[in-house]
């Protein structure tokens, strides 16, 4: 007889892994969990790895995204 378990599959919040109670905040298990990581996002928690941007291609590129003045 085989004793091995099966593998768990219930969904777990990404942040404090806690089991998902409700699909309303998915996939997040709670409105405070999907906050903080909107927070991440927004300061910088995080990030995408690669090289330094250059300031001055940057400024030419957000430039370039700008509407011209009327």
């Amino acid at each position: 007889m085989s004793t091995a378990r099966k593998p768990d599959t219930r969904a777990t919040c990404p942040l404090c892994r806690k089991a998902m109670a409700a699909a309303e905040f998915s996939p997040f298990c709670s409105a405070r969990c999907r906050d903080r990581d909107l927070l991440n996002w927004l300061g910088d928690g995080y990030r995408i790895p690669g090289p330094p941007a250059d300031p001055e291609t940057l400024a030419e590129t957000l430039d370039t995204r700008r509407e011209p003045p009327l």
